[in-house]
């Protein structure tokens, strides 16, 4: 067996250098030409809807059921899946309207929690990812609140929340529900952009309680 000639080796050794350093798909961030989810009408019928009582596997550790909780007013906002560092976004992600922005949608309900929090809600993300898949994108987002797993779409399905399929996943569209008394008093859907939600969110809290709307 002939050894390797030494230019070879470093034409070896550069390519595969090369790959090392091709740059990672950054999430936090938007493509400007996205296309703008329309509302289709998919939540018109969630509002003033009860809250199923569920057990819903969660990134603190247990499981939480929604309509059990006690705090004045619960934010749950639903999203499709955030991106796997190292790993590209699923053929075609960018050209369903309202797939692409789990990631900045998150760190926009981070930047915003104290906020939420100040005006008497709790956050909470939800999507039919696995417990172990969240855990990672909570631990990397540093995000302060809980992430829900509804792997086995009952929430999705007991609300009849609208999905949509790609690449054998059936995901959650993006939209977010106010729960208040175990009822689900303001849907946002759909979301967009979602690196704004959660200024989104706040200044209707605010306005909610102030009697503005």
């Amino acid at each position: 067996m002939q050894s390797t000639s030494r230019r070879e080796w470093f034409k070896q050794s550069a390519m595969a250098a090369g790959a090392t350093l091709l740059p990672q798909e950054d999430f936090t961030k938007l493509p400007s030409n996205l296309p703008v989810p329309m509302d289709d009408g998919a939540c018109d019928h969630v509002l003033g809807m009860a809250i199923p009582s569920l057990l819903l596997p969660s990134t603190h550790g247990g499981a939480v059921n929604l309509a059990r909780l006690k705090e004045n007013r619960i934010i749950v906002y639903c999203y499709p899946r955030t991106g796997e560092p190292g790993k590209p976004s699923p053929d075609g992600w960018d050209a369903i309207p309202g797939a692409r922005g789990c990631t900045p949608q998150s760190c926009s309900m981070r930047d915003n929690y104290h906020a939420i929090r100040n005006q008497e809600a709790e956050v909470f993300g939800l999507s039919t990812q696995p417990t172990g898949y969240q855990n990672e994108a909570a631990t990397r987002l540093h995000l302060p609140f809980a992430l829900l797993s509804d792997e086995n779409l009952r929430f999705t399905h007991a609300l009849r929340l609208p999905t949509f399929q790609t690449n054998g996943w059936t995901l959650t569209k993006r939209l977010t529900l106010v729960i208040r008394s175990q009822r689900i008093e303001k849907v946002f859907y759909p979301v967009f952009p979602p690196d704004k939600h959660g200024d989104q969110v706040v200044a209707w809290l605010r306005d909610k309680r102030q009697g503005l709307i």
